[in-house]
């Protein structure tokens, strides 16, 4: 099994060529292209997915995740890409299927060709409901545009995930405390808290530097983030990844195998994908440029850039994504893989962190690891 990951690398904010302050993620304006482009671009989509499903001998796709960008300002057009991957005939009844939207560029319409083209859940970007911060960072959009986002997608048979950010400019308890009150009210089944981090190139770095705007300290930031956390768990969500709460039975199944170092494939520019000889624990990742015209002219893996991860490569990595997740790496995988155990190399770590939190050091418990492990080997 191996899944699916779609880049649709267009956004619809007014802001620094379609995209947030903040953002250092690949997309251009979705208003640069018009439909006829969006449709070309689509089926070029496809045609990858096809030869990579050949390529690779792909006979089920347990996780499909459609994201940006924002897939939502395809608009009806993305029904194409549905019809396509219906006719692929790989994606199950049981699969999950993700797609991100924005809530200013969603619609009834848009939902109603989303659960016809199969997809089960609705990733929705709402950051922050305070006016102050959205505005500090080019963010579009407006609370009322987002309470009616939430209200539309309720009236659905469909599951609601929903990012949220702490640590954003002006950002403070109060504001912190309305945001994850608000959402409640609208019984998301999932939600994704990142503490924002300042990227270096972006017009936020550089609004900062210059003082233009104010950044919250880091001690107040860490408390945005734990006070969000406590009224998450006292809700009965479940800290299931580093930056990842879920109600029961909710945990995105999509992430679940990055972090578990699952096979996936990516298509789109900036996409990456990862496939793992299960034989000799080594492997392939393969990254698109981040250039659409680029990835236009032949959307082929043949013409994206090739990374060889040797043994030791992987056991890092299976470290550094499995101990984001609260259950760590999967140890039949792990063994299987490497034909090793994890206590086999790592047993002085994983001793002195017994009873401690891998997840919330996360980075401290990386650093011992890796360093037992460069012993070892």
């Amino acid at each position: 099994m191996i899944s699916l990951y779609i880049h649709i690398p267009f956004c619809d904010s007014p802001a620094r060529n379609g995209k947030c302050d903040y953002c250092d993620f690949f997309s251009e304006s979705v208003k640069n292209y018009n439909k006829n482009f969006l449709k070309h671009y689509i089926y070029a989509l496809v045609n990858d997915i096809k030869q990579q499903i050949e390529f690779f001998k792909i006979k089920e796709i347990p996780t499909v995740y459609i994201g940006g960008g924002t897939p939502s300002v395809l608009g009806e057009q993305i029904g194409i890409l549905f019809d396509e991957l219906k006719k692929i005939n790989l994606i199950l009844n049981q699969s999950e299927f993700t797609i991100e939207v924005n809530p200013e560029s969603l619609n009834r319409e848009f939902i109603s060709i989303c659960l016809q083209g199969g997809v089960n859940r609705i990733s929705l970007g709402v950051q922050t409901f305070n006016e102050v911060s959205r505005n500090a960072v080019n963010r579009f959009g407006n609370k009322k545009t987002i309470m009616d986002a939430l209200k539309l997608i309720k009236d659905f048979p469909i599951k609601l995930s929903v990012d949220l950010i702490t640590g954003l400019p002006y950002s403070n308890i109060i504001t912190i405390k309305e945001d994850i009150k608000c959402l409640l009210d609208y019984s998301p089944d999932h939600i994704s808290l990142y503490n924002l981090t300042i990227e270096e190139g972006t017009p936020l770095a550089k609004n900062i530097k210059k003082k233009k705007v104010k950044q919250p300290d880091t001690d107040l930031c860490d408390t945005l983030w734990i006070t969000g956390k406590e009224m998450l768990l006292e809700a009965g969500f479940i800290h299931y990844e580093v930056s990842n709460f879920a109600l029961q039975d909710n945990f995105c199944r999509h992430n679940i195998r990055y972090w578990q170092m699952n096979n996936w494939i990516g298509v789109g520019p900036a996409a990456s994908g990862t496939i793992i000889n299960e034989n000799t624990g080594t492997g392939k990742r393969y990254t698109y440029k981040p250039d659409i015209k680029t990835y236009l002219k032949e959307p082929s893996i043949k013409n994206a850039e090739c990374e060889e991860l040797d043994k030791i490569a992987l056991i890092k990595e299976s470290f550094l994504m499995g101990y984001r997740f609260f259950k760590g790496p999967d140890p039949r995988l792990f063994l299987k893989r490497f034909d090793c155990s994890i206590n086999d190399i790592i047993p002085q770590t994983l001793k002195k962190w017994e009873e401690k939190d891998k997840m919330l050091f996360l980075n401290s418990f990386l650093s011992d690891a890796f360093t037992e492990l460069d012993k070892h080997s």
